[in-house]
């Protein structure tokens, strides 16, 4: 069990204890205490949905397993057909690979980069079809139906249907959870993040960010596009400080296919 699921379920029992004790002996307890109770439970749950790596409604991989000098350089909201080769490039004078995780609706309009990012071997990961923030309050069926339609567009264009799913935003909620554990898929977090996304950051202050934080079995969230528009998000040109550093650490850049679900595979892998 995990330390998120521990605490929710820590929580349900606390709840469902007090409600029990209130039905059987007819105590009335105040509004504000009522509130109180309903609001941690809430919050609780809530930092569930907010912070992936707690692992709370669903295994989630947040770190590689341990044991080896690697890191997995992940790349969320592309392809983009001028700042995605940028960041293959500078992959290949590395002679690192990398995992992304593509929107479905970028995908269609630049196959010929997924085709790319697949004959260099990377892996490929979905992030939606859009870039839903929300899509974690959506419906189970609908969160199915936005991954499947991600799914669709890469395995048009690879012939492989990917099975790594990071949410927009990373949120995961039960609806989430339930959407993926139904498709048989594996959650995607990080443990090292380089808010390269935001339109403010500079691309030192995400390599300073990123290269403090790199340890072996780092998952580290970056973009090779910007969320909209054809802004060229701060990571790109951090890029080449970032896998300098890993490589004067002996950090070796691994894609994340080995966490694909396969038919033998223990999928106890994919705790945080």
């Amino acid at each position: 069990m995990t330390w998120g699921r521990g605490l929710l379920g820590a929580g349900t029992l606390v709840v469902a204890s007090l409600t029990t004790v209130l039905l059987v002996t007819g105590i009335v307890i105040p509004p504000t205490v009522s509130a109180i109770v309903v609001l941690g439970y809430a919050g609780i749950a809530l930092a569930g949905v907010l912070f992936p790596r707690l692992a709370m409604f669903a295994p989630v991989v947040a770190r590689l397993p341990g044991g080896r000098r690697e890191i997995a350089l992940t790349f969320d909201d592309g392809p983009d057909p001028t700042t995605t080769p940028m960041v293959l490039a500078t992959l290949a004078r590395f002679q690192a690979r990398a995992t992304f995780f593509v929107l479905g609706e970028k995908a269609r309009a630049a196959p010929e980069v997924v085709r790319a990012i697949a004959a260099a071997g990377h892996a490929i990961g979905v992030h939606g079809d859009r870039h839903d923030r929300l899509l974690a309050l959506r419906s189970p069926r609908r969160i199915r139906e936005e991954i499947e339609r991600a799914q669709a567009a890469v395995a048009q264009i690879t012939g492989q249907t990917p099975r790594l799913f990071r949410p927009p935003v990373g949120l995961i909620s039960p609806r989430t959870a339930l959407a993926a554990k139904r498709l048989a898929l594996v959650l995607l977090g990080w443990s090292v993040r380089g808010r390269d996304g935001l339109a403010r950051a500079h691309p030192v202050a995400v390599e300073r960010r990123v290269t403090r934080a790199l340890r072996p079995g780092a998952i580290v969230l970056l973009h090779d596009a910007a969320e909209r528009g054809g802004r060229v998000p701060a990571g790109v040109a951090a890029l080449p400080a970032i896998l300098a550093y890993a490589a004067r650490a002996q950090l070796t850049c691994v894609p994340l296919s080995s966490l694909e679900p396969r038919p033998d595979h223990d999928r106890s892998l994919t705790s945080a």
